[in-house]
């Protein structure tokens, strides 16, 4: 019981520190929320669905913009589809900016990781608990199989050279795994609780 309330407890302050840092292809993918948000706004014609995503100060131009896009909804198809992607693409880099990212292009549905997924569909289901399950069944099975690599590897790892090289290789990657992990948890300084 002890461990797994630890093991939540660590997955849950990953999950936190994690979700600080800038993201890497979910808000500029057809998959991510603020595209899909883009979408029903237009559909709807709303654009207060979309103002979150963006900065006081941006959203001159992103009403601006979704106003003109809004305006072609129901002329020519080809013309509407051009605007509305240059008008997702806008919204887009301008989040990316608010999380100090680039923008490289809005990506395809399908490119989002399965992790991601599966956080946003927590978020949907209201049920953190059922993918807290899996995370930490996941992260516990990567790193005993790392684990046991390095301890099978560690049994002959003087035997010669090449074993020696093969068990530095497993020792490198396990113990740099949960270095990266602890230090997403408790950054330099030591305090694991996260300022702004």
């Amino acid at each position: 019981m002890k461990t797994k309330i630890l093991t939540t407890l660590f997955v849950s302050a990953l999950l936190f520190i994690a979700g600080t840092l800038p993201a890497s292809a979910h808000c500029d993918s057809y998959d991510g929320p603020t595209v899909k948000d883009a979408l029903t706004a237009l559909e709807t014609n709303n654009v207060k669905l979309i103002l979150k995503w963006i900065t006081p100060e941006q959203e001159k131009e992103v009403i601006h913009l979704f106003n003109k896009t809004y305006s072609l909804k129901s002329g020519d198809k080809e013309i509407y589809a051009i605007v509305e992607k240059h008008f997702l693409e806008t919204l887009v880099r301008l989040h990316r900016e608010t999380e100090g990212a680039p923008f490289t292009g809005l990506k395809h549905a399908g490119t989002t990781k399965q992790i991601i997924k599966m956080s946003d569909q927590a978020i949907s289901e209201r049920n953190i608990d059922a993918f807290l399950a899996k995370f930490n069944n996941h992260i516990g099975k990567v790193i005993r199989e790392k684990y046991a690599k390095v301890e099978m590897l560690d049994k002959v790892k003087n035997e010669s050279s090449e074993k020696g090289r093969e068990f530095v290789k497993a020792y490198v990657d396990y113990t740099h795994t949960i270095e990266a992990i602890h230090d997403i948890i408790v950054p330099e300084g030591g305090s694991s609780v996260h300022k702004h």
